[in-house]
């Protein structure tokens, strides 16, 4: 057989492809999975920069994000032509996002109005406070019965309500009728699909329910909480569910196939790891780190500082099911900190040596608070503090207490689940980009005192939003049915120090945790003066 013959047959021999566009916080990927296998066939990455232009804020720039969409879907076409395989298998592409960060464009000349204010940004404080003081009694879960989600800096709402407030060209967009608001995926979708030339402005559920203005009983936007923010509705994406075909790709190698999956980064990683049944869980280690239990077709509220989200909605006419959330805004972060900001690591494969050196924190104990903290305390004054000092300390024993620190604020998160449900999860499912550090993985079994279990293919989240995207009516390449999903092989990690040894170092934990507390309560000053508050 010739070369061309064998290489068109072993094109052939693939079956439908699927492809999910990842854009994280730090970067964005674009994969390529076989519908009938789940085997990951090519990817590419790209770094997203973040610009942080005062203290606590941070920024992206829009038109960088769908620039590096672009670029991950032609370096990966290339890779796979490369391959031999037919790009023209490719089915349906999914998209899957870091939530709650929040963009507005003007809808007539398709540019962005201002930066993406990201998810991790503290600007909207002073916004924050004075929507709790004006609640009864000042609760800052006063719209909980309705979103799921305390007022925080953390949702999209706030985000919003400080562009509207502080930047002219959103006010004035909004004023004439120009402007969009979306999260990522929004951007994202309304872009790939043409833009300002017919461009699909939607969203999906687990999206929405990130935004604090999504009622998630009655699953659509909700009059009064747009009230309550004084948010025009007009501006809102439509509320679609997270497989449904919303627009075909309108440019680049890939033109004409249709988008039809669309998940939050956290909702996508549960369904990459099959968590499909009531009590199921998996925690990802990104950016931040997410703590999700599947709690089926019934909102759960939580009495222990975890959020109740929407999980995903798989079909216009399927169910909607939730989940409980724990939420923490520092993990891989810690990390890029100590590279970036104080330079004592280059790459973070040399985090996990420094630490395994030591093999302990020496008392040292790090609470990386720079958001502030998230569940289950929901603290926005606290601030990142390390303790514990001694003169033998060194950068090893920092580079160990910041792993621990990941994994005591997973113990905290996952403590409070077990509290809501009564019922005690027996392994953790893990997942994200830090679980490629072996430490980490078996200090977290450690700490929580259960084993800890990680599938060998780590891009899940990436891995959700293709089963949604090729799952969709009118692709349908994908088939959901427990019986027809992939066995999935992991690697398991036991607890391997006494219980008693455990408790003591998250005893130890807490105190610096109310150590960092109360730290930044009033608005700073901007007087080029960041000492004086």
């Amino acid at each position: 057989m010739n070369g061309t013959m064998a290489a068109s047959s072993n094109r052939i021999m693939l079956g439908p492809l699927v492809a999910a566009i990842d854009q994280g916080t730090s970067s964005t990927r674009f994969l390529v999975f076989n519908a009938k296998t789940a085997e990951l066939l090519s990817h590419h990455q790209v770094e997203i920069k973040q610009s942080f232009p005062k203290e606590g804020w941070v920024e992206e720039d829009p038109k960088e994000i769908l620039q590096s969409v672009y670029e991950c879907m032609d370096r990966t076409c290339e890779k796979l032509t490369q391959l031999n395989i037919d790009i023209s298998n490719i089915k349906a592409i999914g998209v899957t996002n870091q939530r709650e960060t929040t963009l507005v464009w003007d809808k007539e000349t398709g540019e962005p109005l201002y930066n993406a204010i990201v998810w991790l940004d503290l600007r909207t404080q002073s916004t924050v406070e004075r929507l709790i003081n004006k609640t009864p009694g000042r609760n800052k879960n006063h719209l909980k019965h309705k979103t799921g989600l305390p007022i925080s800096t953390y949702f999209s709402a706030v985000k919003l309500r400080w562009l509207m407030d502080n930047v002219e060209k959103v006010h004035e967009a909004v004023l004439s009728h120009r402007a969009m608001f979306g999260t990522v995926d929004s951007w994202l979708i309304w872009c790939l699909t043409g833009g300002k030339k017919g461009g699909v402005h939607c969203t999906d559920v687990t999206n929405a329910s990130r935004t604090m203005l999504f009622n998630i009983h009655t699953m659509d936007w909700d009059p009064e909480l747009c009230k309550y923010f004084d948010i025009p509705m007009e501006i809102l994406p439509k509320v679609r569910s997270s497989s449904e075909i919303y627009g075909l790709m309108k440019s680049g190698p890939l033109t004409g196939v249709p988008i039809s999956g669309c998940l939050g980064d956290q909702s996508a990683a549960l369904v990459g790891q099959m968590c499909f049944k009531d009590g199921q869980a998996k925690n990802t280690y990104g950016t931040g780190c997410f703590l999700l239990k599947n709690v089926g077709t019934k909102p759960v509220v939580s009495d222990h500082g975890l959020l109740t989200t929407v999980a995903y909605k798989l079909g216009r006419d399927k169910p909607a099911c939730y989940a409980l959330e724990g939420s923490v805004a520092i993990a891989g972060a810690v990390v890029r900190w100590l590279k970036d900001n104080l330079g004592i690591i280059q790459t973070s494969t040399e985090l996990e040596e420094l630490a395994a050196d030591v093999g302990t924190s020496y008392g040292c104990y790090f609470v990386p608070a720079f958001s502030g903290l998230y569940a289950p305390y929901w603290e926005p004054s606290a601030r990142g503090i390390i303790c514990g000092l001694t003169q033998f300390t060194n950068r090893s024993h920092l580079a160990f207490a910041a792993l621990e620190a990941v994994c005591f604020q997973t113990r905290e998160i996952l403590d409070a689940m077990n509290q809501d449900s009564g019922i005690h999860l027996s392994q953790l499912q893990v997942d994200g980009g830090m679980t490629s550090n072996r430490l980490l993985m078996q200090l977290q079994a450690d700490i929580l005192c259960i084993p800890v279990v990680k599938p060998s293919m780590p891009e899940t989240t990436a891995l959700g939003a293709a089963m949604a995207a090729g799952a969709a009516e009118g692709v349908s390449v994908w088939s959901l049915n427990p019986e027809d999903l992939t066995e999935v092989t992991s690697e398991k990690f036991e607890p391997q120090i006494n219980p008693e040894e455990s408790e003591l170092r998250y005893a130890r934990w807490k105190k610096a945790v109310q150590r960092a507390m109360n730290w930044e309560t009033t608005e700073p000053v901007n007087n080029g003066n960041a000492g004086q508050k």
